[in-house]
């Protein structure tokens, strides 16, 4: 979720921009390349994305995608972009830590974390890298689910991020946008981002109902979300939801996504990658790895559906 104790991460934004530091691609990424491509002084613009990370893509979708939707595992993966890069110095893998990943509201997405981290070191990048990867790795895997422009080449954290940087969970409507404008991100962005809750199953916030989805298609990347969440309908609305939608900025953003799949996926994507850039140079020092993400997913239920009507 987004905001301190739910359950998926966010990011987005479509028409905004963020000013960084754009340094020419001579960067040194040595340790973010697989063993057998290191010892490269430079890297360029237009340098295809090393091959490690199309095997990485294969390991993630299958961690990802179970009967046709995703599942908790990339729920998680959402979640961990937001709770990595939001606090602290930006995307550098501090969540990986073991002093951080221990906190609370980092809990429920530990053994998902821990998987990435077994990943990491299996085929040799850096684990702020790896979080990054699959966070857009697993918006696609969901059916329906938008392509995100990703980068390779951060720095990882040898020290935790501070604690207490992530909005509360029943945060007011305008201290959440307070908290996300500090980072560059605008109200479009927000409503944007919360939409990933379409996703989400909540596992902090209501010890009543451990598990509950935010709306009834959590293994889908659809707009039920906004439209539930606006009309009260949702199994489970996180109270910060609730302030969004009735918040001045925030709240006719989300009311036009409920009736507007592509302007929320193009809002979305575009805020995602914002997302996972914070705390780097920008993506002029970096290699774009777009490409070895998946192909959109399309719902499939092949054990339930007639066997005329199974899709694969």
């Amino acid at each position: 979720m987004l905001f301190s104790t739910s359950s998926v991460a966010l990011i987005a934004l479509v028409s905004s921009t963020q000013a960084f530091s754009l340094a020419p691609v001579s960067t040194v990424f040595k340790r973010h390349w697989p063993s057998g491509q290191r010892g490269y002084e430079k890297r360029q613009n237009g340098t295809a994305c090393p091959a490690v990370w199309s095997q990485i893509s294969h390991d993630l979708t299958t961690m990802f995608l179970s009967n046709g939707v995703c599942n908790d595992d990339a729920r998680a993966a959402i979640r961990a972009v937001f709770h990595d890069c939001f606090p602290g110095e930006g995307c550098d893998g501090s969540l990986a830590l073991p002093e951080e990943l221990a906190r609370h509201d980092n809990q429920p997405m530990a053994a998902t974390v821990t998987k990435f981290k077994a990943l990491a070191d299996k085929y040799d990048v850096g684990i702020a890298d790896m979080i990054a990867f699959a966070g857009s790795h697993a918006v696609v895997t969901c059916p329906q689910g938008p392509i995100v422009t990703t980068y390779i080449g951060r720095d990882d954290a040898s020290v935790p991020a501070p604690e207490g940087q992530l909005p509360a969970a029943s945060v007011g409507g305008d201290d959440a946008l307070k908290h996300f404008s500090a980072k560059g991100f605008t109200a479009q962005d927000l409503a944007a981002l919360i939409g990933a809750h379409t996703a989400s199953r909540q596992f902090n916030t209501d010890t009543t109902n451990v598990g509950e989805a935010q709306d009834t298609t959590p293994g889908i990347w659809d707009i039920v979300y906004y439209v539930q969440t606006l009309l009260r309908q949702a199994p489970l609305s996180f109270q910060s939801d609730i302030n969004l939608a009735n918040q001045n900025q925030v709240g006719p953003w989300m009311k036009k996504f409920s009736t507007d799949k592509a302007g929320w996926d193009a809002a979305f994507s575009a805020a995602m990658t914002k997302m996972e850039l914070l705390g780097t140079d920008g993506p002029g020092a970096m290699v774009d790895c777009t490409s070895a993400l998946p192909r959109a997913h399309v719902a499939r239920y092949a054990k339930s559906a007639p066997i005329n009507a199974r899709t694969y």
